[in-house]
């Protein structure tokens, strides 16, 4: 689909798993997809620089508009020139609405047709979003890609209450829709009904008029097993749209994204890589290496052969053990920028699995040496 500023255009669909390519046009850049965004909550990915994105292939990052609208304040950000100038980033930016960061603050906030009222979880001051106003505080921060406010609901919420959630995420929808006005900015409509098929899939059709170029599947990874967020995906892929990109929120394990991509989604985004980072958790090409561990307290072999990060070309397990052991802030660093390098490393693998048709043989293979369990449900075609 093609707006002043914005177009989609599908590139190859991979003839072995169905899988697809695709090129997103936005006034700050291109983005190659199937595609991980590192997120940056507080207008930076914590600890890295913009250079260090940038290095390891990063071509979008994602901040949050709940937080960035109580410190520093939208308001500030455009005296700035807007987030992009503000955080020195000149790629492309998806600001979130807020609205699962107020669903995680349940006991802070009260719902109404109105929007959201809730108390800073800072220092309890009181505000109210409505949808109107989320798009003018998203219009001032002037990120790239736009999220409608939206209701986020938990998983094994009654049927009954999850259509009247969705209902009003459809109606608020439609507000957002009418109040941004801005064509440097695109609105992605959020895919709700929690975890009830006929719920999803009318959401999704009632949500696509006003999609011009993007939409987005919220309510997932909020506990449920993952056999239940692949069946959403499994279900919606018949129906999207072609001519867009479809972005999974705040989905970004390796199996979560490989499995997404089989299921039609382009662009996925999780703060898991830069937490487990400061925890002392690493993505592998064999699997999750907890490096604070004792066993590798002498291991003097590099995080990951198959790697091409600077961390681990650099540096030992048994270094990075010391750094994180010691609280010091270069072991967060190094995991950050090696987890993250993983994840885009792994986007550009299955893009050009994708590309060469043989996504299916890809997916197999990387699971067969990171992760036996899923490798088996492949075998056995249970995923």
């Amino acid at each position: 689909m093609n707006t002043e500023n914005f177009n989609f255009k599908e590139l190859h669909i991979c003839s072995q798993s169905g899988a697809r390519t695709g090129i997103f046009h936005t006034p700050h850049g291109d983005i190659e997809t199937p595609i991980y965004m590192p997120v940056g909550t507080q207008a930076t990915v914590k600890s890295l620089t913009p250079e260090e994105l940038k290095e390891i292939g990063a071509q979008i990052i994602l901040s949050n508009t709940y937080h960035l609208f109580l410190r520093p304040g939208h308001e500030l950000i455009k005296k700035a020139g807007g987030l992009h100038s503000f955080m020195h980033w000149d790629r492309p930016i998806l600001t979130d609405s807020g609205g699962f960061q107020v669903f995680s603050l349940s006991s802070l906030r009260k719902l109404s047709e109105n929007g959201v009222d809730f108390r800073s979880h800072l220092n309890g001051e009181k505000f109210t979003f409505t949808p109107e106003y989320c798009m003018e505080v998203q219009n001032a921060l002037g990120s790239d890609i736009i999220m409608a406010l939206d209701h986020c609901t938990e998983y094994g919420m009654s049927k009954e209450k999850a259509k009247q959630s969705m209902e009003l995420t459809l109606r608020w929808l439609e507000r957002c829709y009418n109040a941004q006005q801005n064509p440097k900015q695109m609105l992605f409509p959020i895919v709700q009904g929690n975890f009830y098929e006929d719920l999803r899939l009318e959401s999704l059709k009632r949500s696509i008029p006003f999609a011009k170029c993007g939409i987005a599947i919220g309510g997932l990874s909020i506990g449920e097993p993952k056999e239940d967020m692949i069946h959403i995906f499994d279900i919606l892929k018949p129906h999207y749209p072609k001519d867009m990109p479809r972005y999974a929120m705040g989905i970004g394990t390796p199996e979560d994204l490989i499995e997404g991509v089989l299921r039609g989604i382009d662009m996925f985004d999780c703060v898991l890589a830069t937490r487990i980072a400061r925890n002392g958790t690493a993505f592998t090409s064999l699997g999750k290496v907890v490096v604070r561990n004792a066993k590798y307290k002498e291991d003097f072999t590099t995080l990951d052969n198959d790697c091409d990060c600077y961390t681990c070309k650099n540096y030992t397990k048994a270094y990075l053990r010391h750094l994180i052991n010691a609280n010091e802030i270069l072991g967060a660093r190094l995991l950050s920028l090696h987890n993250l390098r993983f994840l885009i490393k792994l986007m550009e693998d299955i893009r050009q699995s994708i590309k060469e048709d043989r996504f299916l043989d890809f997916r197999k293979e990387f699971y067969k040496k990171y992760n036996q369990n899923y490798y088996n449900k492949v075998i056995n075609n249970e995923i």
